[in-house]
């Protein structure tokens, strides 16, 4: 699966992020911002692109409708912001928090969660397409209701995700981990698992496997 990097120029000019605020639209673009918190404001609608933001702080800060095109975050704490309803389009996430965050009803495309924690974190009724985690922690996230497209979980942990009502048809997650998941027998349908995994869903399914 082949996800398109984000499209961010060489000249950017450094930020600071509260800079938003005095914009006439909440809008940034071709910056680069660093070491900037922004915790526990409200900013709906906001639109970021073209732009790179490292080791900045979002914590509790509601973002819902945000628009995210062709950005790059790295170290950056999301931890139960609320990034629901949005559209985020060519954007990485390199070892970041987001432990909690809100991205449901959202439309996710050619994303990547790098070496990320994404632990409680709700997907719920989102539709991503060219997607993919990697070596990620996703204990107990939610992916109910999702529409999956091209979606990838590399050498992660999906302990307890919820995946009812999710199609896992064409999904790899041969390399990661779980001790258990929350999954309707019907939606495993052509998902790409290991022979361990397939043990394992054998025993979540009640099965009783005799040598």
């Amino acid at each position: 699966m082949k996800i398109n990097a984000p499209k961010i120029p060489d000249n950017l000019f450094p930020k600071e992020f509260n800079t938003i605020l005095t914009e006439e639209d909440p809008e940034l673009e071709l910056c680069s911002i660093s070491d900037s918190s922004f915790e526990a404001e409200t900013l709906p609608r906001a639109r970021l692109s073209k732009m790179i933001i490292k080791n900045c702080r979002f914590a509790h800060t509601v973002f819902r409708d945000i628009d995210l095109t062709d950005v790059e975050f790295e170290n950056c704490d999301f931890s139960n912001a609320d990034l629901s309803h949005s559209s985020i389009h060519r954007v990485v996430f390199r070892s970041c928090k987001l432990l909690g965050v809100n991205f449901t009803e959202s439309r996710i495309g050619h994303v990547s969660f790098e070496n990320s924690l994404l632990n409680l974190t709700a997907f719920g009724e989102s539709k991503c397409e060219k997607t993919a985690f990697q070596d990620s922690s996703l204990v107990h996230t939610d992916f109910y209701d999702c529409l999956f497209k091209n979606v990838a979980f590399q050498f992660c942990n999906i302990t307890n995700a919820n995946f009812e009502k999710t199609s896992l048809k064409g999904i790899d997650i041969s390399t990661s981990t779980f001790d258990s998941l929350t999954i309707s027998p019907e939606n495993l349908f052509g998902c790409k698992v290991s022979s361990y995994q397939a043990l394992q869903f054998a025993a979540l399914l009640g099965l009783d496997i005799v040598d």
